[in-house]
């Protein structure tokens, strides 16, 4: 499921990264009393009351500011105030309201976001200093000291309440489709394929797609949103603070939000070093896929074409066996209805819940034929396995003591389950819990 993303905005040194800092867990941004420390876009994950989100932190809006990064600092806030689906509003209380805080409301009286309005610095709660705030027209502001830590608490329940609305309005119906992969490789080519007309700019320029643009259709009676998104180079590639740097930036979140992600490639270049890197990208944030080999037509064949890709593909994606293929042409619409059916396959592969019997069936099956490991002349014991989650599916491993679990275990396990349930085109996580464990 995609995680509601919450935006920290406000004028510089009013203690955002500060805030970041203090709701996600762990000193992420840098934190110093020089405004304009943050400029780039930082995420992370932070969770209230069983409620996941991310949080981005973001550099501070002064229009007057003779900071030579204020025009980059104000189009990644722009970005991050677009994408979000909550925005807190960060001012500083012990100098009061000031008129950069009224250009900051300016700005985020436009959106059509949740907005909450947090006074920050009052380390004594001296709550009538807050009051001048009403007139930014958000409401009751809330009070807090991030360095004392107080109040953060009520501030964290305003935001995870929020997210009912964000998913009571959400199309859950739609399966979200991001298209990724390097420059030019076909991706605006096989959105336009797709979707039956032109939606996109396409050219052979590198970079023309810079924002992640959405299309919703309907396919065999399925809601689909298709994600079309800007070429993700290397990092070295490109300046972060650069427009082309946004735009992988918006790839990134696109990639996130996706329910299912398209990777292409150009079967004309073959399997590059950078292919790979973004199919790990995928992997890592545990998202189902699908291989897309686009420019077919134009690869000279002859009967064993297909399988030397294939074992190519094997090699170089190896840490995600579990990938599904594709092969296809955008521009002659060569097999591209196995474009989407594949996304739908993989999609359900990941959404599956698996009854507790079936699982503990398959496991002791496993364990009979590979018992655990020693280790430290103590054998791993496993009492018991549950799926927590799906998307991907998540299972839980009970154990005598999870610190003897060792990864080639787990990676056994992975491949016995594997070969029992189709799992194609998804990862599968596997979580080991000693006994004791709080769940």
């Amino acid at each position: 499921m995609t995680k509601p993303l919450v935006a920290i905005v406000g004028r510089p040194n009013v203690g955002k990264s500060t805030f970041f800092n203090k709701i996600c867990g762990r000193r992420i941004s840098i934190v110093d009393d020089t405004p304009g420390v943050t400029r780039d876009r930082i995420y992370a994950d932070a969770e209230w009351c069983g409620k996941v989100f991310r949080v981005v932190d973001t550099g501070g809006i002064d229009e007057k500011s003779e900071d030579i990064f204020q025009n980059e600092i104000r189009k990644q806030v722009d970005i991050a105030i677009d994408l979000a689906d909550v925005i807190v509003f960060l001012v500083d209380g012990k100098d009061g309201l000031t008129p950069v805080d009224q250009e900051v409301a300016h700005i985020l009286r436009r959106t059509k976001k949740r907005v909450i309005l947090v006074v920050n610095k009052l380390d004594n709660f001296e709550v009538e200093k807050s009051y001048d705030f009403y007139s930014l027209g958000f409401g009751e502001p809330y009070v807090i000291s991030c360095e004392q830590s107080k109040g953060l608490g009520e501030v964290l329940d305003a935001i995870v309440s929020s997210f009912e609305k964000i998913e009571d309005s959400a199309d859950k119906d739609s399966i979200k489709i991001a298209i990724v992969g390097r420059p030019n490789v076909g991706k605006s080519s096989l959105t336009n394929k797709i979707l039956g007309f032109v939606r996109t700019v396409v050219s052979d320029v590198m970079g023309t797609t810079r924002d992640a643009i959405e299309t919703d259709f309907v396919y065999s009676k399925q809601k689909y949103t298709l994600i079309d998104t800007a070429g993700l180079r290397r990092q070295r590639s490109y300046d972060k603070k650069s427009i082309e740097g946004y735009s992988v930036l918006r790839s990134m979140d696109a990639i996130e939000r996706a329910d299912v992600v398209l990777v292409v490639f150009d079967a004309q270049e073959g399997v590059t070093e950078q292919d790979v890197r973004i199919a790990g990208y995928v992997h890592e944030k545990g998202k189902p896929s699908v291989i897309v080999m686009n420019k077919w037509d134009l690869v000279k064949k002859d009967s064993h074409t297909i399988n030397d890709f294939e074992n190519k593909l094997k090699t170089d994606l190896a840490f995600m066996s579990y990938f599904k293929s594709v092969y296809v042409s955008a521009i002659t619409g060569q097999r591209l209805n196995n474009v989407i059916e594949t996304a739908k396959l993989v999609f359900d592969n990941s959404s599956k819940k698996i009854a507790t019997g079936k699982l503990n069936e398959l496991l002791g099956e496993a364990i009979l034929s590979n018992e655990p490991p020693y280790r430290n002349g103590k054998r791993l014991k496993i009492n018991y396995i549950t799926q927590s989650s799906t998307n991907p599916p998540t299972f839980l491993l009970f154990c005598n003591d999870a610190s003897l679990m060792h990864f080639s275990y787990l990676r056994y396990l992975e491949n016995r389950f594997r070969s029992a349930i189709d799992f194609s085109g998804t990862p599968i996580k596997f979580i080991t819990r000693s006994k004791g464990d709080k769940e």
